[in-house]
């Protein structure tokens, strides 16, 4: 049995495709109440809402994996427009645990922006007695029609090759439409697509074999920007449902959002595709097959 811990962990998208690999999950760690909320209506295990930076490491369940998704927003590049691209001291927490608890490996989630950050970069590869392997970009549209980068960084006790990840993307666009969405049209779309904004919207056609831009957060407030083409609605387009978004990360459609349709679009704007956890967890698995035939 393989036991993980995460953290910063949202609505446990990360922990679905570790679980999915067959590692178990002992405890989750997350502070957003919203969040917290659609992990408990999905996942069984423990789940503790804090905040990491007051939480003990002596304090948790010991694990064989700690996986680190903490939150992205301040080392993108569009960041810049808002003069916040300043990395955050959240890494230093989970250097924190990693230091303490010096698991069998670890696991770092973040966007490739990351990388701009040397501070935060030689913290999570510098570790000493792990070999660390950096994967840039790991790219959702390996397995979904979703263009998605990611940097993910992978700790081991003992060298070890980690695979990258081979493109096996089978589910379309088209897979994805459900046959009657529930969705608003804001008025911000027609304006849009007259050219009232600086910016046109990127449209999906699904018929076209298009696949989606980037799932993003704050879709709630910005519908107009991400559309996709469906003839049934007027001008031919429209945004994308809830259940949708959750399909592009990956998600089935037994996974429930018991909150509000502008907390979910935010929640999984914010989490790691499933199948990108799946892929690490596997050669995780791999690698703890290894040094147990070797011991």
């Amino acid at each position: 049995m393989i036991t993980a811990n995460s953290y910063f962990s949202g609505v446990g998208m990360l922990d679905l495709g570790l679980m999915q690999a067959g590692i178990i999950i002992n405890q989750a760690f997350e502070l957003d109440k919203d969040a917290c909320q659609t992990y408990r209506a999905n996942h069984d295990h423990t789940l503790v809402q804090c905040d990491i930076a007051q939480q003990l490491v002596m304090e948790q369940e010991s694990c064989d994996l700690m996986a680190f998704t903490y939150p992205c927003t301040k080392y993108s590049p569009i960041a810049d427009i808002h003069s916040t691209r300043t990395g955050d001291e959240l890494f230093l927490h989970a250097l924190r645990h990693l230091a303490i608890a010096r698991p069998e490996a670890y696991l770092v989630e973040n966007v490739p922006g990351m990388k701009a950050f040397p501070i935060v970069m030689e913290a999570m590869c510098r570790l000493p007695d792990y070999y660390v392997q950096v994967f840039c970009p790991i790219k959702a549209e390996t397995w979904l029609p979703q263009r998605r980068n990611r940097l993910i960084i992978i700790g081991t006790r003992r060298q070890f090759a980690i695979r990258p990840p081979e493109n096996t993307r089978a589910i379309s666009l088209a897979d994805i439409v459900e046959a009657d969405p529930l969705v608003t049209l804001p008025t911000a779309i027609a304006n849009r697509m007259n050219g009232q904004y600086r910016d046109l919207p990127i449209i999906s056609d699904p018929a076209k074999g298009d696949i989606a831009p980037t799932c993003v957060a704050h879709y709630a407030k910005d519908k107009s920007t991400r559309l996709i083409a469906d003839k049934r609605f007027p001008m031919g387009v429209r945004p994308y449902s809830v259940r949708e978004y959750a399909r592009l990360q990956g998600l089935p459609d037994t996974f429930k959002f018991p909150v509000s349709d502008t907390a979910a679009y935010r929640q999984i704007g914010n989490g790691v595709p499933v199948d990108m956890g799946r892929w690490a967890g596997n050669e995780l698995v791999r690698y703890f097959k290894s040094r147990r035939a070797a011991a």
